[in-house]
């Protein structure tokens, strides 16, 4: 019994600093960066351990460059084209490490008795076509004042999943001016 808690103590005092190495560090604010360049990135070279990445333990180097910059779990191209193409409606939910946006209902000055509720879904870290999803629903009062659900032409849902990736493309070209 002795032996055993001594090599569970010698397999933890070995194994604790080689996780705490293992993760990133910093505060909650250095986690976000717009841009590569930036200075607090710059600063940190991108780790706790400088420019290195971090201690390998389990494989080899999953350095493939990725489109769109560091710190969000997604590509920050269609991030940040989504955001501007649904700028108009109410945002509710925006997880740029899940790549998730959810909008609020919005009723158009024109239409008081339609709604419309966006969600965008970024699938991965490359500009793709298909790295993009947007779902769109529409409600309709009826004679009593209650919102009941309204089918959307599914070119709607395609149609705003283009003009993402156009505004993505976009920006990604403008960067690289």
């Amino acid at each position: 019994m002795a032996n055993n808690t001594i090599i569970y103590r010698f397999v933890l005092i070995l194994l604790f600093p080689l996780f705490l190495l293992a993760c990133e560090g910093g505060k909650e604010s250095d986690l976000i960066f717009d841009n590569p360049t930036d200075e607090a990135y710059s600063k940190t070279g991108g780790s706790l351990l400088g420019g290195s990445g971090g201690i390998d333990i389990l494989g080899g180097n999953d350095s493939k460059p990725q489109d769109g910059g560091a710190g969000i779990g997604v590509n920050s191209f269609l991030w940040r084209a989504s955001l501007d193409t649904i700028a108009f409606l109410p945002l509710t939910s925006a997880d740029p490490f899940g790549g998730v946006i959810i909008t609020d209902w919005y009723s158009p000055e024109e239409t008081k008795a339609e709604r419309f509720k966006v969600n965008v879904f970024i699938l991965g870290r490359d500009l793709r076509a298909d790295g993009v999803r947007a779902s769109v629903f529409k409600q309709k009062r009826d004679v009593t004042g209650s919102w009941i659900d309204s089918k959307v032409d599914p070119k709607t849902n395609t149609e705003l999943e283009d003009a993402i990736l156009t505004r993505a493309r976009q920006l990604r070209i403008s960067s690289s001016e």
